[in-house]
């Protein structure tokens, strides 16, 4: 039977992690880059499709090509954070599901048919992924700045050119600075959100 994790863990996930828009110079390593994607990889998906795709921006050239598709408030929040990901999803997920869900055979046939049921699953699962990496790298010990307010079509030309991912949103990865967080916005009581019927 498997047990409530510590509050301390809950903490850092849940009730004590905050969105940050300020960042500490700390470099993020490339293998604390593959420890979150794989952790993140065992989030469920239906049918195991996985269609969620990655772009891990750190280099200056790529922050530089990134914030010519950034809202004007958001572009001072990349330049400074260490790695900033952006979060896709591949259309064409299907193509791998032989492998994905070797249980269910010919399960591609039923997205080639139908491209809004591909693209829905696509968008679906791919932001489901995109919240386990936030949970991911919440976990072992990094910061996270979620974020829209930007261009989709140009960060997909950018980006995505010639591929069948489209971006979804992107978040920004390090080590926050906590001097710069706005006080804690307040969350909806289980009453005013959710109902046991």
């Amino acid at each position: 039977m498997k047990e409530q994790i510590n509050k301390y863990a809950l903490a850092q996930l849940f009730t004590e992690a905050r969105s940050y828009p300020a960042w500490q110079q700390r470099h993020v390593t490339d293998d604390l880059l593959h420890t979150v994607y794989n952790l993140a990889k065992w989030g469920p998906t239906s049918m195991n499709c996985q269609p969620m795709r990655l772009v891990f921006v750190r280099s200056e050239e790529a922050k530089e090509r990134l914030v010519t598709a950034l809202a004007a408030g958001n572009v001072d929040k990349v330049r400074a954070a260490p790695v900033t990901a952006i979060i896709g999803y591949d259309m064409a997920f299907y193509e791998q599901l032989a492998t994905q869900a070797p249980h269910s055979a010919n399960a591609d046939k039923m997205f080639i048919k139908n491209a809004a049921f591909a693209e829905s699953t696509a968008f679906r699962n791919g932001s489901l992924q995109g919240a386990y990496l936030l949970m991911a790298a919440r976990a072992v010990g990094l910061d996270c700045g979620p974020m829209s307010g930007f261009n989709n079509g140009k960060v997909d030309e950018l980006f995505f050119q010639g591929s069948n991912v489209r971006s979804n949103f992107i978040m920004n990865l390090g080590y926050g600075d906590e001097a710069r967080l706005h006080p804690r916005g307040p969350r909806l009581d289980f009453d005013q959100a959710a109902s046991i019927q």
